[in-house]
C-alpha cells in the first residue's frame, strides 16, 4: 500500500525508454509458501532515446531481493538503488545482461495482480502493471521481448505447468518436483506474460486454419468443471473461422490454451496463446448457465481470441492508447456476436448498457475521453468510456468508410505496424492512407470527453418539394474541458412516407435519388441538410443503427412514435422508438408522482405493447427487447435530478398496468412458448434464446396479477425445467412476488441442490440481492454470512454487493443513508484486500450529484469517511478525490 499521494500521470510526458529488452529469460521454483523468481534480460540501449548511458530504472514492488549480477558480476549493496517501487543499476555498456534473483509470495497476494493463488492454482494477472510484482522489469508496453520461462513444482500437486508460447522441454527432478519450459517466439510486452501450474483436467480439439496447418486448442479446469467447457470451446472455433474470414487473421502458434480461475478481477486475460479467464467467462452447460451466460462466454471468448491480433501482434504504446487494443477488439466481439445471432438485437443490448452505464461515466467525475489525458491509477481507466466508447467510435469510422473501406484500412494497419506498439493516430492514419481520406477532426472523439448532444428540427415546403432537417450539436463540460469543438457525427437516417415506407433520398444538389438510408456527415455546431423531390411532409427516422453515441433529440409525439415502432424499416430505431414513448409516458408518471397526483398511463403506450404480442412475425427477442421498459438506472440518467421514490413508482406502476391490460395476450404468449420448452431439448442457440426471452419477460408480468394460476406456472417452470434459463427466472419471478412461502421454499432448495456450483450460487446471491422488496440491506448483510460467500472473491462482491448498490437504487437510495454507509464500509475493508476491486465497487457514490440535497450530503459524507479512513490506495485514492473535487 502506497503512503503518499499518488502522483499523476499525464499523455503529453511520454519518453521512449531509455533502454530494450531483447530477451527476457525467466525460471520459477514454485512452493506453498513462498516462490522464487530468477530473471535474466539481455538489454541493450534504445537508439531511439538518444545518447550515453544514463541510469536503468527497473519497476519493482513487493519483491525481496536475493542476489543481482550485471555481466555476470555479482553487484554488491552499493552498486545499485533499491526503493519500494524501483531497482536501479548503472550499465557500463551499450548492451548488457543483468540477472536477478527475488523471493514472492503468490499465496498471500489478495490483490489478484502478478503472481498470485486461485484456490489450489497458481496463475498470474499482469495487466496493467502487475508484472512488477514478479520480478524486476521495465513493466510498459512499448518495450517488447521474446520470452523463454522455465517453471517448476512439487508433481503432485502441480501436475500442468503452462506458459506463453510452445512447450519446448520437461523432466522430472528426483525430489518429486517436475519442470517445463515454454518458448514464445513472437515479441511481447510484459503485460502479456502468463504462467499457470495446478491440478487441472482439459478439453482438446483442432482447428484447421485457412493456410491449412492445424492448431492444438486446450481449455484447462479443476477436474469437477470438465463438463462444462464444450461450448467455450465450440465459440473459440467459431471466433477462430470468424476472424479469418471477416478480416483475414490467422492464428499464429501451434497451440492455443484457455484457463479458467476463480479468482479474477476482470473478465479474461488475452496473454499471448494462454488466455486466462474468470471461470464465469468459460463454463457454460444448460443446467448450471444461463442463456446470457452462454452469450457472454461466447462474445467473451471471441473478444480474448482476438486479441491475438488487436493487442498482441499489434499493442499499445503506453496505456494511454488503450482504446487501440480495446475498443478495437469490443468492436470485433460485437461484430462476431451480432453475426452468430440476432444483429438487431445484439446492437439493442449494447447500445441500452451504452446509454445506461457509459453515458453516466461520462456525465461523472470520472469522465475521460477514449484517449485520456492523465491518470493517477490506470486500473482505473479499463472503463465504460475506453471500451464501449471506444468500439463506437472505431464503428463510426466504419460507418463513414463504408466495409470495404474499413477492411483495406485495418489490412494496413495490421501490415503496417505487425510486432509493434502504437497509438490510436497510427490506427486512424491508416484508416486515412487506405481511403485517400482526412480523418483529423474526426479524432476529437479520441481527445475530447462527454456525451455529444444532437437537437434535430424539421422544415417542410409541400410548394416547393423540399425538405429540411437542421442538426445542432454540444458538448456539455467535462472535468478535462469545459469547451468543445464540434465532432464528426456520422447519422444514418431515413424518411417514412404516410405509409411506411422509406422513400428515396436526393440532397440537394444531386443530379437524382438514391438509396432510402444514407448517412449524413455532421460537422459543424449548426448545420442544415435539405433534400428534394419530396411530395409530402415525411417522418425521420434518425440515427439508424445508434450510428453515433450522441444525445439525440427531435420533436416527436407519441402517434410518431408509435408509428415509427410499427413501420420502421431499420429494426433498432423501432424499438428506440417504443423506448422514446414509454420514457415519455414514465417522465410524465414521475411528475404526476411528485405532485401528489393520482398517476394514469397514457393507453397508446398499452396499445402498442398489446400489437407486439399479437403480431406473430416479429423475432421473439426483439418482442421481449420492446416489451421491457426503460431501466430505473437509465430513467435516473435522463433525470437532471434523479427522484428515486418517484421513478420506481412510475415504473412499477406502468409494469401493473401492463400485466393488467395484456393479461390474456401475454399468458398466451407464454403458454405457447412453455409448451415448446416443455417439448423440446436445450439448445445453446439465437431461436432458443429468443423463445426462452419472451417467455421469461412474460412470465415476469403475468406474476404481478396475482393469480395462483401464475403461481403455479411459475412453480412449475422452476421445478420441471431442464435449463438454468428458466430456472433463474422463475426463482426471480418468486423473489420478487408476495408469495412469502413458496419465495423461501424456492431459495432453501435452489440454495441446496447447487452449493457446491460457486457461479450459480453467484445467481443466487444476485437474484436477492436485487430484489426491491422492503429490507434489502438486511438481506444483503445476512447473505454476506452464508458460507458460499467471501469478501475476497471479486465474482461474489460483484454478485451481492455490486447487484445491490448497482441494481437495487430504491433499497440501496434508502433516505437514512444506510446503504451509502454499507458500501463505504465496504470499500474501506477492500481497499486493504484488493485495491482494484475497491475502486470498482464506489462507482454508485461517484454519482451524488445527479441526487437531491438530502441524499448529496449523505453520499458526500462516506467519500470523505472513505477518504480519511487511512492509508488508501492508489486505485480508490483517484475515484474518491476525483469524485469530491
Amino acid at each position: 500500500m502506497r503512503t503518499e499521494q499518488p502522483k499523476t500521470i499525464y499523455l503529453k510526458d511520454y519518453k521512449a525508454p531509455d533502454y530494450l529488452i531483447d530477451e527476457t529469460h525467466l525460471t520459477f521454483e514454485l512452493h506453498d509458501d513462498h516462490t522464487l523468481v530468477h530473471a535474466q534480460l539481455v538489454m541493450r540501449r534504445n537508439p531511439d532515446a538518444g545518447t550515453g548511458l544514463p541510469p536503468l530504472v527497473l519497476d519493482g514492488q513487493e519483491l525481496e531481493l536475493l542476489s543481482i549480477k550485471l555481466d555476470d558480476a555479482e553487484l554488491s549493496t552499493g552498486d545499485y538503488q533499491l526503493t519500494e517501487a524501483h531497482l536501479t543499476v548503472q550499465p557500463g555498456a551499450a548492451s548488457f545482461v543483468l540477472d536477478t534473483s527475488a523471493r514472492i509470495h503468490p499465496e498471500t497476494n489478495t490483490a489478484l495482480e502478478g503472481l498470485y493463488k486461485s484456490g489450489k492454482m497458481f496463475c498470474t494477472q499482469c495487466e496493467a502493471e502487475g508484472f512488477r510484482k514478479i520480478t524486476w522489469y521495465l513493466d510498459r508496453p512499448d518495450v517488447m521481448s521474446r520470452f523463454t520461462t522455465s517453471l517448476s513444482a512439487d508433481k503432485q500437486q502441480y501436475p500442468i505447468l503452462l506458459s506463453n508460447g510452445n512447450p519446448i522441454a520437461s523432466g522430472e527432478d528426483e525430489d518429486g518436483r517436475h519442470w517445463a519450459t515454454w518458448e514464445d517466439p513472437f515479441k511481447k510486452p510484459a503485460y502479456l506474460f502468463a504462467l499457470v501450474a495446478g491440478d487441472l483436467w482439459c478439453i482438446e480439439d483442432t482447428f484447421t486454419r485457412a493456410s491449412g496447418k492445424d492448431v492444438t486448442l486446450r481449455i484447462y479446469v479443476e477436474p469437477e468443471n470438465i463438463d462444462k467447457c464444450q461450448h467455450a470451446m465450440n465459440s473459440l472455433k467459431k471466433s477462430m473461422k470468424w476472424d479469418e474470414e471477416v478480416y483475414g487473421r490467422e492464428y499464429d502458434l501451434d497451440i492455443f490454451m484457455i484457463v479458467a480461475v476463480n479468482d479474477f478481477n476482470m473478465g479474461a486475460m488475452e496473454n499471448k496463446g494462454l488466455n486466462i479467464f474468470n471461470s464465469s467467462c468459460v463454463l457454460a452447460k444448460a443446467e448450471t448457465a444461463t442463456d446470457a451466460a452462454h452469450q457472454r462466454v461466447e462474445a467473451v471468448v471471441a473478444h480474448e481470441y482476438f486479441h491475438n491480433w488487436t493487442g498482441n501482434r499489434v499493442t499499445c504504446r503506453d496505456w494511454f492508447q488503450l482504446s487501440l487494443k480495446e475498443g478495437f477488439t469490443v468492436y470485433r466481439d460485437a461484430g462476431f456476436s451480432a453475426d452468430m445471432n440476432s444483429a438487431t438485437v445484439k446492437r439493442i443490448e449494447d447500445v441500452a448498457y451504452l446509454r445506461t452505464h457509459q453515458f453516466a461515466e461520462d456525465g461523472g467525475p470520472m469522465a475521460h475521453p477514449v484517449r485520456p489525458a492523465s491518470f493517477m491509477e490506470i486500473s482505473n481507466f479499463y472503463t465504460l468510456t475506453v471500451y464501449e466508447k471506444g468500439s463506437e467510435v472505431v464503428g463510426m469510422i466504419r460507418t463513414l468508410l463504408g466495409a470495404e473501406g474499413f477492411r483495406k484500412g485495418s489490412d494496413l494497419f495490421f501490415e503496417r505496424h505487425d510486432g509493434q506498439a502504437v497509438t490510436c493516430d497510427d490506427f486512424v492514419k491508416a484508416m486515412e492512407d487506405a481511403n485517400g481520406v482526412d480523418l483529423t477532426q474526426f479524432k476529437r472523439w479520441y481527445s475530447q470527453a462527454g456525451t455529444p448532444r444532437l437537437a434535430v428540427t424539421e422544415a417542410f415546403s409541400e410548394a416547393e418539394g423540399t425538405y429540411s432537417l437542421t442538426f445542432r450539436q454540444s458538448c456539455p463540460p467535462t472535468p478535462e474541458s469545459a469547451e468543445k469543438l464540434p465532432f464528426v457525427i456520422p447519422v444514418e437516417l431515413g424518411l417514412l412516407n404516410a405509409e411506411g415506407q422509406d422513400i428515396p433520398l436526393q440532397l440537394k444538389g444531386e443530379a437524382e435519388p438514391g438509396a432510402t438510408s444514407r448517412v449524413l456527415s455532421v460537422t459543424e455546431a449548426e448545420q442544415t441538410f435539405t433534400f428534394t423531390g419530396v411530395k409530402a411532409k415525411p417522418l425521420p427516422s434518425l440515427l439508424r443503427g445508434f450510428s453515433a453515441p450522441v444525445k439525440l433529440s427531435f420533436p416527436y409525439n407519441r402517434d410518431q412514435l408509435m408509428f415509427l415502432m410499427q413501420h420502421d424499416s431499420d429494426g433498432f430505431n423501432r424499438w428506440d422508438a417504443g423506448q422514446q414513448l414509454s420514457v415519455q409516458v414514465l417522465q410524465e408518471l414521475i411528475g404526476q408522482h411528485q405532485a401528489g397526483q393520482p398517476l394514469n398511463v397514457d393507453t397508446r403506450l398499452i396499445t402498442a405493447f398489446g400489437t407486439l404480442l399479437e403480431d406473430d412475425s416479429l423475432d421473439q427477442a426483439m418482442v421481449a427487447e420492446m416489451l421491457s421498459l426503460p431501466g430505473e438506472a437509465y430513467l435516473m440518467e435522463l433525470s437532471e435530478v434523479a427522484d428515486v421514490e418517484a421513478i420506481h413508482a412510475a415504473r412499477d406502476f406502468t409494469r401493473q398496468r401492463i400485466a393488467d391490460e395484456l393479461f390474456d395476450a401475454l399468458l398466451a404468449r407464454y403458454t405457447a412458448s412453455r409448451e415448446v420448452s416443455r417439448a423440446t431439448p436445450y439448445e445453446a442457440s439465437a431461436e432458443h434464446f429468443a423463445r426462452r426471452s419472451l417467455q421469461n419477460i412474460a412470465l415476469s408480468y403475468l406474476m404481478l396479477s396475482g393469480h395462483d394460476a401464475v403461481l403455479q406456472a411459475t412453480l412449475e417452470q422452476y421445478e420441471h425445467c431442464d435449463n438454468m434459463t428458466e430456472r433463474l427466472a422463475a426463482l426471480a419471478v418468486l423473489v420478487n412476488s408476495p408469495f412469502e412461502a413458496e419465495r423461501a421454499k424456492a431459495l432453501e432448495a435452489f440454495a441446496e441442490h447447487f452449493k457446491d456450483n460457486p457461479l450459480v450460487m453467484d445467481q443466487w446471491f444476485s437474484v436477492q440481492a436485487g430484489s426491491p422488496l422492503p429490507g434489502g440491506l438486511e438481506r444483503v448483510k445476512a447473505l454476506m454470512q452464508h458460507p458460499a460467500f467471501s469478501v475476497r472473491n471479486p465474482n461474489k462482491v460483484r454478485a451481492l454487493i455490486g447487484a445491490f448498490a448497482g441494481q437495487n437504487h430504491i433499497n440501496f437510495h434508502a433516505l437514512d443513508g444506510s446503504g451509502y454507509r454499507f458500501l463505504a464500509d465496504l470499500v474501506i475493508e477492500l481497499n486493504a484486500l484488493n485495491p482494484q476491486i475497491a475502486s470498482r465497487q464506489l462507482t454508485p457514490l461517484t454519482r451524488w450529484r445527479k441526487f437531491g440535497e438530502a441524499r448529496q450530503a449523505l453520499m458526500k459524507g462516506e467519500l470523505e469517511r472513505i477518504k480519511a479512513s487511512g492509508s488508501l490506495s492508489s486505485d480508490v485514492f483517484e475515484v474518491v478525490s476525483k469524485s469530491l473535487a
